[in-house]
């Protein structure tokens, strides 16, 4: 299972964030931000807003990629 330490360091600080901007989850799964934003409208990649930024938790990034696995075993 991926965990929040093999995904994307912080730009400034090379620190894990917590919460990622929808850019950083395109490069992080390596899928179009078409994707993502569908992803994200059907309920499949959960987020979070502040004030008007819509921002991926890592653990959703996870929980995602957890689901993939899951449904590849079938």
């Amino acid at each position: 299972m991926t965990t929040a330490t093999e995904l994307p360091l912080g730009r400034r600080t090379g620190t894990v964030p917590v919460l990622y901007r929808v850019e950083d989850v395109v490069e992080a799964l390596s899928l179009s931000r078409t994707v993502i934003y569908d992803l994200i409208r059907v309920g499949r990649l959960r987020t979070v807003k502040e004030g008007r930024s819509r921002l991926v938790p890592a653990s959703a990034i996870n929980e995602y990629v957890a689901l993939l696995e899951n449904e590849a075993r079938g």
